[in-house]
């Protein structure tokens, strides 16, 4: 499994702006030029995690954007989730139905597991406790 490279441009996003002091907003072309990220798609991802509630835009002289809740808040899951949807190691965790070996397979427990301290470890993963990390 591999996020996508969208997913990988939203969280290094999230990650400068949970940098950022509180109420400080940034250009998008700020964050594309330090964080690598094509402007292009990052109009797109910005958009996506608008839609989500972890960021607020505005625009004009004054406009930028920032995080609309604190980064204590967000999980590292949150924004994966805004960008690629739910996280699924093999299909079969979403929908059981889908395997062709039924209710009887034998990795079945395996992947559900799997995903499960997956989605927990993102999930308790926070932009603060990232931040706290790279400035230690």
């Amino acid at each position: 499994m591999q996020i996508t490279k969208q997913a990988d441009y939203a969280l290094r996003a999230m990650l400068f702006l949970a940098q950022l002091p509180p109420n400080q907003r940034a250009s998008t072309s700020q964050i594309a030029d330090e964080q690598a990220i094509p402007p292009s798609f990052l109009a797109k991802i910005i958009s996506q995690l608008s839609i989500a509630g972890l960021i607020h835009t505005s625009r004009g002289a004054r406009g930028g954007v920032s995080l609309a809740v604190s980064p204590e808040k967000i999980s590292v899951l949150d924004v994966v989730e805004a960008i690629d949807g739910p996280l699924a190691l093999n299909e079969c965790t979403l929908n059981p139905a889908i395997c062709p070996s039924g209710p009887d397979c034998p990795l079945h427990s395996l992947w559900c597991d799997a995903q499960a301290e997956l989605v927990s470890r993102l999930k308790k993963t926070t932009f603060a406790s990232v931040v706290r990390s790279s400035e230690a």
